[in-house]
């Protein structure tokens, strides 16, 4: 079995986290320009940078089941786990329609991943048509990657940040899937979750989807009080 077989197996997308599920808030400006790059009509370069649990892996899985929808090709690499399987591991994926890096800033100080990523760069760019997308927490100047290089690469096209939704945003999103799950979420029970659960979209909706499931087994409406039995707070 190929390493690259066998990351297939090992990477396994989350089906949920596809564009149209994806609660883009005021980064409409970033939702464009993946439209047209995922066209073939904008960037082929588009780095993604923002704070952990905005969604940029969401945003890239995304993009790689777009891709696959209409049956392109696409891999979603998030590089805190290809890290232990080596730099050898994404050797040959400029043959793929689309390219997902997640998790650049893993293999920030690591010279053997630096070098693999850099020359993936250059493969990428020779052959003209593959979209390489990537995500880490800080823009390419203020990343701990140390090849001089590979970070010149990194602003290469398109860089943007993926802001965080603000609270009220945020109520609005949960109270959308909510509604897709078949219920209403009040105002109250969205601010209390905001307040007091977490800060993430992706931590928040796993948290509403249990509440969902226990007060469909409880046959009970998801208020604060249920909240707190729930969840123990």
């Amino acid at each position: 079995m190929s390493i690259n077989h066998q990351l297939a197996l090992a990477i396994q997308l989350n089906h949920q986290a596809t564009l149209d599920d994806f609660f883009w808030g005021e980064n409409t400006l970033l939702q464009q320009q993946l439209t047209w790059s995922l066209q073939g009509k904008g960037e082929q370069f588009v780095y993604l940078h923002g704070d952990k649990g905005v969604g940029k892996s969401h945003v890239l899985q995304g993009c790689c089941q777009a891709i696959s929808a209409q049956q392109g090709s696409a891999v979603y690499l998030p590089l805190s786990l290809l890290k232990e399987w080596g730099p050898d591991s994404i050797e040959g994926m400029e043959e793929q329609q689309l390219i997902a890096l997640d998790d650049i800033d893993d293999i920030a100080g690591d010279k053997a991943w630096e070098e693999a990523l850099f020359h993936l760069y250059n493969r990428v760019r020779d052959k003209g048509s593959t979209l390489l997308l990537m995500a880490g927490r800080q823009a390419p100047s203020a990343t701990a990657i140390q090849l001089a290089d590979l970070r010149s690469r990194l602003a290469w096209g398109l860089v943007i940040q993926l802001n965080e939704l603000s609270d009220e945003l945020k109520m609005t999103a949960l109270q959308q899937h909510a509604h897709d799950r078949g219920f209403d979420l009040s105002d109250n029970v969205a601010l209390f979750l905001i307040n007091r659960c977490a800060r993430s979209m992706h931590a928040l909706y796993e948290i509403l989807d249990r509440l969902d499931e226990a007060s469909l087994a409880a046959q009970r409406k998801i208020t604060i009080p249920f909240v707190k039995g729930i969840l123990g707070l």
